[in-house]
């Protein structure tokens, strides 16, 4: 019987060494596993950072656009009344000059200078200074 004790032990002997490589196989695996998991878990902090931070920077913009949004809104509540005041400065400036114009037109024969035009000036140029001729000019333009 001995050598029956002797198989059995041997056996055993190469069931325990097969044992003993698969326990060191796996102890590397989750070694690896655990290297892994350790730096997936890196992964997964240094997203949630980035996520923190794309989030506050999403609000700080939302911010800054609802505060431009409203400025441009004032703005042009200002310009749409500073457009009507302008509308009617014209017209009245429009007016004012057509007065004007009637007015030195009126008093041209009363002071002798009736049509005649100054030396340099073609003929058919509104009589008067170059100046004011530039001005008739101006406002006739701006009508």
């Amino acid at each position: 019987m001995p050598t029956m004790e002797w198989t059995l032990e041997i056996a055993l002997m190469v069931l325990l060494a097969a044992t003993l490589v698969q326990a060191i196989r796996l102890e590397r695996a989750l070694g690896v596993l655990k290297r892994d998991r350790a730096s997936l878990e890196a992964l997964v902090a240094g997203f949630n950072i980035s996520t923190n931070q794309a989030e506050s920077g999403i609000q700080k913009l939302r911010a800054a656009a609802d505060g431009t949004g409203r400025h441009i809104e004032e703005q042009l509540t200002k310009s749409g009344s500073m457009k009507d005041d302008l509308i009617y400065l014209t017209e009245r400036g429009d007016r004012l000059a057509d007065r004007l114009e009637r007015l030195v037109r009126a008093a041209r024969p009363l002071t002798g200078d009736r049509t005649e035009t100054p030396a340099g000036t073609a003929p058919g140029t509104p009589p008067g200074t170059p100046a004011e001729r530039e001005l008739l000019h101006a406002l006739r333009m701006a009508r």
